[in-house]
């Protein structure tokens, strides 16, 4: 007996052997929980060498253990694969991958380097990251992002599924996760501002808006250090995984914690009818050029991730961010598709946009192709069905596909309206017909194909570039606090100050300021498409001329709720033009059609201050729109006056019973008048209606209007 069963007088059962790793299985790639333990999987073609290391913490210098893949055992084709039992969720793990370290041949393997998981579901940062250890010689592990095991079945999401709401009847609101409750004033509790979970205290605050979907910006797993000395990258297109949610913006610190408070916020969302649409970066990673750091993809299989210049030791740089991601290889576009489908899948999103997706139409040598297989993979994957596909039909190298994007269900971020409506309410010459196409959806750009309207998304701002506010402050960029010398951001604004460059006490100034933002919004919602507005610009949220605040962490990014009370009457503007836009009391009840559906089917007809008679020149800067929809019983006349002074316009007459006209929005009234509830709509007298300098008017009338007017 031995001296523990004699003090203890229990039996003691002998020591169990150490359970022992077995070959696994390719199939599927990263870390899956299995009965038992976790099955590892990973491609590398050239790699001579790879170490499994499994770690207790994300802060420890040295790994719990190391264990190697044996090539002989335990490598199917160019896959390594692994069975771990023992282990399960919440394991912290990365590799290293021995081999050859050639740059002019296009190889960076680096067995000093500790690597993520290109498909791990999670990841933790250590206190002590660097991305500077990553991209100097020598080992890194302590100081390294890490990858964790997780079990996408242990969630329980109640039913939740994604919404699938029809495009005509989306208002998507760009937003930052962080940036949308870390403002002292957003009263949310300071250990959910800025987190996944501050953004679902505020979900009211959307629905009564009335957002239908939040389009977040990157929430992959990015590298807060990709940016200049002193900065911080807030924006996030900078992932270093495709599969694991921003750990940064969890309130809660455990490894597992973004998994499940993103999946707490998504279904939140959609309790609240509120769809779910990611900022997804499948263009570059956050690896850079051949300077920067190796995370994951150069020092797992260099060649097959990036596109590289003819000189292997360079990337190309189709991204404007230093490498480009190669897309169209078999192994990426794998990766992405699957990417994909785990966040529709497994985190019940409900569509992504495509960061200058026209990168995925090249290939290995940079070339555009024609049918690209990768979008064609996405388009056609019958997992993704249903789910919206947005894409910024452009890159950083001047390829630009607007109106020509491949693909028969992608819609489009049009670039053209931005454009185009900036001109016209600054009073460009030669705008005034760009403007009336993009108010008509654009069929000047997508006629061709044969498309619904929301195949455009109308949008005047987006994170990229000037706030709403910001777009009638300044005339120049004001970048300097970057650290680049003014020199980043895009100089091509088309903004116009109204006079004064910068924030102004002077009433006047700031009445037409206030102005031109209603106007920018009404074009944006009304115009047919799927409108997009930017998080603030419903109360003037200012950058103070920042055009470029990827690396502004600070209240120059940061929604400042304390506008919602300085600015009501725009906030209230932008509810009342969302709710015409969606709301089915326009038209016979029966019918049930938003406005911008009844506008759609329309007999239209354009006129000048003289009806029929439209001025098209060069230098006009007004136009009204009348629509008739005779089995609605309901009339529009439309006026847009981007002149910098009042006209007179003639309006058509209406048939007995018809009248008579009403007034439901004119810019150039004070608040609370220049827009009223649909159904308090204010009866003018007269045959013609006065517009004041730079406003848009919408005058309404018809049996039908009366009719909605009496629920």
């Amino acid at each position: 007996m031995s001296v523990i069963e004699q003090h203890v007088g229990e039996q003691v059962e002998p020591p169990r052997a150490k359970p022992v790793e077995t070959a696994g299985r390719s199939h599927p790639l990263g870390a899956t929980v299995v009965r038992g333990g976790v099955n590892f999987s990973l491609f590398s073609r050239s790699a001579s060498g790879i170490e499994l290391l499994l770690f207790d913490r994300e802060d420890d210098r040295r790994p719990a253990r190391v264990i190697p893949i044996d090539p002989a055992a335990n490598r199917t084709y160019h896959y390594w694969h692994i069975f771990v039992p023992g282990v399960g969720p919440g394991q912290i793990y990365g590799f290293r991958v021995d081999g050859l370290f050639d740059p002019a041949s296009g190889f960076r393997f680096d067995p000093s380097k500790l690597l993520l998981d290109p498909y791990g579901r999670a990841v933790v940062i250590p206190n002590n990251y660097s991305r500077a250890a990553a991209s100097r010689q020598g080992d890194n592990t302590a100081t390294a992002m890490k990858s964790v095991v997780t079990d996408p079945h242990k969630y329980d999401w109640e039913g939740d599924t994604p919404l699938r709401r029809p495009a005509s009847r989306t208002i998507v609101y760009e937003m930052h996760v962080r940036g949308f409750t870390r403002h002292p004033s957003s009263r949310v509790p300071e250990g959910m501002r800025g987190t996944y979970r501050g953004l679902i205290e505020k979900i009211p605050y959307l629905e009564d808006l009335g957002i239908t979907a939040v389009e977040l910006l990157p929430v992959f797993q990015f590298d807060a250090q990709d940016c200049p000395p002193g900065r911080v990258n807030y924006w996030g297109y900078a992932p270093v995984s495709f599969f694991a949610p921003h750990q940064a913006y969890s309130s809660r610190q455990d490894p597992l914690g973004a998994v499940d408070e993103f999946r707490d916020m998504v279904k939140a969302l959609h309790r609240a009818g509120i769809e779910v649409i990611l900022d997804v970066v499948f263009n570059h990673t956050a690896e850079g050029d051949h300077r920067g750091p190796t995370f994951c993809f150069r020092g797992i299989d260099n060649g097959t991730y990036y596109v590289l210049e003819p000189d292997l030791s360079r990337y190309a740089n189709y991204s404007g961010t230093g490498n480009t991601l190669n897309a169209n290889h078999p192994i990426v576009r794998r990766m992405i598709v699957d990417s994909l489908r785990y966040w529709v899948e497994e985190m019940h999103v409900d569509g992504f946009r495509f960061d200058l997706a026209s990168i995925l139409a090249r290939d290995s040598s940079g070339h555009v192709l024609s049918n690209p297989p990768v979008l064609w993979d996405i388009e056609s994957d019958p997992a993704l069905a249903g789910t919206k596909m947005i894409a910024e039909a452009w890159d950083a190298a001047g390829l630009y596909q607007v109106g020509s994007f491949v693909g028969d269900s992608w819609k489009e971020w049009n670039g053209r309206f931005r454009d185009d409506i900036r001109d016209f309410f600054r009073s460009t010459e030669h705008s005034l017909t760009r403007m009336a196409d993009r108010f008509l959806g654009s069929p000047d750009i997508y006629g061709h194909k044969e498309r619904e309207a929301e195949q455009s998304i109308n949008f005047v701002t987006c994170h990229d570039g000037f706030t709403l506010n910001d777009l009638v402050s300044y005339n120049q960029k004001h970048n300097e606090e970057n650290g680049e010398g003014n020199r980043d951001g895009a100089d091509d604004n088309r903004s116009w100050n109204c006079g004064v460059e910068g924030p102004s006490d002077d009433p006047k100034v700031e009445k037409l300021r206030n102005r031109q933002v209603k106007n920018f919004l009404a074009l944006t919602i009304f115009s047919l498409g799927v409108p997009m507005i930017v998080m603030g610009d419903e109360v003037r949220r200012t950058q103070r001329g920042n055009n470029n605040s990827y690396c502004q962490d600070n209240e120059t990014s940061w929604f400042d709720w304390s506008l919602l009370s300085r600015h009501s009457d725009l906030h209230r503007f932008t509810k009342l033009l969302i709710a015409r836009r969606l709301l089915r009391d326009v038209g016979p009840e029966r019918r049930r059609m938003s406005l911008n559906q009844l506008l759609r089917g329309a007999k239209k007809v354009w006129h000048g201050v003289k009806l029929g008679q439209p001025d098209w020149s060069h230098d006009s800067h007004s136009v009204a729109l009348g629509a008739e929809l005779p089995n609605e019983g309901l009339v529009l006349h439309i006026i847009f006056n981007a002149y910098w002074e009042s006209l007179v316009f003639d309006l058509p007459s209406l048939p007995d019973g018809q009248g008579p006209w009403r007034r439901w929005i004119d810019t150039g009234l004070e608040p609370p008048h220049e827009i009223v509830e649909w159904r308090a709509a204010s009866a003018i007298p007269g045959q013609t209606y006065l517009a004041g300098p730079r406003s848009v008017v919408v005058l309404v009338a018809g049996s039908g209007f009366k009719d909605t007017g009496r629920h």
